[in-house]
């Protein structure tokens, strides 16, 4: 397509169905022949996708297929030999570990393929087949913990890509991995990983990670987890649990408290601490690119309190240090208690996370927020700068996300995407023509601010992120 190859559709992991369920992810078996790669693979298996609120159908998994076989990935590639040694981005989907898929319309490769790049899409196995702990698992595993099949579908599959991307052009010695929401919190989990180390270069993690963060689970808390639903399945154990169909199964994740199935600190994926990890400097330390959208406190949920309540629940969960919190984050009235309340969500969301990761990070690293309110729907509400809303600037997907788009979204099109592009070639996202792109540091606290104007914003969340990282 306009001098793009795509590949839609490769395996690059054995299918993980009857006894490769909730087991490690097992090496692609070769195949005889030539195989057409036509068609997107199915989709992990997941409650049926369907539009919802600003997430219309661009942003979604393709409602059919679904499956448990899922492995698969895609390529775009402009490269006419495998002697080019383009820049790698594999890109690692969001949807809060329980749905999406390398698929979605905003994720196409085209037009970034067309800027020098080899692009690579991935699904993983999410809830209930991803990320199950339970006690008879841990010790299948010989004592190598259970719960993150996941995260080791991701790592399979940037073991393919390492392996086999120089014949569609790419540079294996050239590999950024990026990600958004759950995407971005695989991203922290990856460059955390003794296990992912050597597999990629760089990283891209929009509006999300995993230190401080409250999704995570302790192993014990897992296996709890684990073992309640099966309890719920009225199975024997996870050998009875195995021979249930995918559909029973998710039926009854589907039932489970929200956030049951997520990522653990099993101490073989992922280390117990990460942040303690990054602290003392043993993370995968590669160049990095991260940040936020405006409007991602939205996600957290809750309704936002008044200023009296919102003092009072401070006083309870602070106690003495409930003073020093009020004056990095005021309520002197409803509307300011309103905004420190946004402010605090995205800073605990996505945002300290992006500081903590770069502050410890000897690699350069490149701050932003997210600011640009897309161009409205008629007849949607407006949104805002919505949680997603910068994939499609970021990936140059504009033109498969309908809206009628203005000169100012095109603009801000073209500059995101070179940033992108430029930080997957070289680790800085600076260019001839771009707004200049200084990296982070704990002294000046400079972040990009991508919105009606791109500049940059000297200690924009300087204050509540050092309290909050001493909290």
């Amino acid at each position: 397509q306009n001098g793009v190859t795509i590949f839609k559709g490769i395996p690059y992991a054995q299918a993980p169905v009857g006894t490769l369920r909730w087991k490690p992810t097992q090496p692609v078996k070769n195949w005889k022949g030539i195989r057409k790669c036509e068609h997107f693979g199915a989709s992990a298996m997941q409650s049926k996708p369907v539009p919802f609120m600003m997430w219309t159908e661009e942003f979604i998994s393709p409602p059919e297929p679904l499956s448990e076989d899922c492995l698969f990935l895609n390529i775009w590639t402009a490269a006419r030999t495998a002697r080019e040694k383009r820049p790698v981005i594999v890109w690692i989907h969001g949807g809060g570990f329980t749905g999406g898929a390398g698929s979605c319309a905003v994720y196409d490769g085209a037009e970034i393929s067309k800027m020098g790049i080899v692009y690579v899409t991935i699904n993983y196995r999410l809830g209930i087949f991803g990320f199950l702990a339970h006690p008879e698992l841990t010790k299948e595993s010989g004592g190598k913990a259970s719960g993150n099949y996941g995260f080791l579908d991701q790592i399979e599959a940037l073991k393919w890509i390492k392996k086999n991307i120089a014949a569609f052009g790419g540079d294996p010695l050239n590999i950024t991995i990026a990600g958004q929401s759950a995407g971005s919190f695989s991203i922290n989990a990856l460059v955390a990983s003794p296990l992912a180390k050597g597999l990629f270069h760089k990283a891209i993690a929009e509006s999300g990670g995993l230190m401080k963060g409250r999704i995570v689970k302790s192993l014990s808390e897992a296996e709890t987890a684990g073992q309640d639903f099966v309890a719920k399945l009225k199975a024997s154990g996870i050998d009875e649990a195995r021979s249930m169909s995918a559909e029973e199964l998710q039926e009854m994740a589907g039932k489970m408290p929200l956030g049951s199935f997520s990522p653990v600190f099993d101490n073989y994926v992922l280390p117990a601490d990460i942040l303690a990890l990054f602290q003392q400097g043993k993370h995968n330390d590669v160049p990095l690119l991260t940040g936020w959208v405006a409007g991602d406190a939205a996600i957290m949920g809750g309704q936002l309190l008044s200023a009296e309540k919102y003092i009072e629940q401070t006083k309870q969960r602070y106690g003495e240090k409930a003073g020093d919190f009020l004056r990095i984050f005021p309520a002197g009235s409803d509307d300011e208690a309103k905004q420190s309340q946004a402010k605090l969500s995205i800073s605990q969301f996505a945002g300290l996370q992006s500081h903590l990761w770069s502050i410890n990070n000897k690699s350069a690293s490149f701050l932003y927020e997210f600011s640009f309110v897309p161009t409205d729907k008629p007849g949607f509400p407006n949104y805002g700068a919505f949680h997603t809303s910068e994939v499609p600037f970021a990936f140059h997907t504009l033109k498969l996300w309908k809206r009628p788009w203005q000169e100012r979204d095109l603009a801000m099109e073209k500059i995101m995407s070179s940033y992108w592009v430029n930080f997957a070639k070289t680790g800085n996202p600076n260019g001839i023509g771009l707004p200049e792109w200084k990296s982070y540091n704990k002294a000046t606290g400079i972040i990009m601010e991508l919105g009606e104007k791109i500049e940059a914003k000297p200690g924009l969340f300087k204050k509540e992120f050092y309290f909050l990282e001493n909290l």
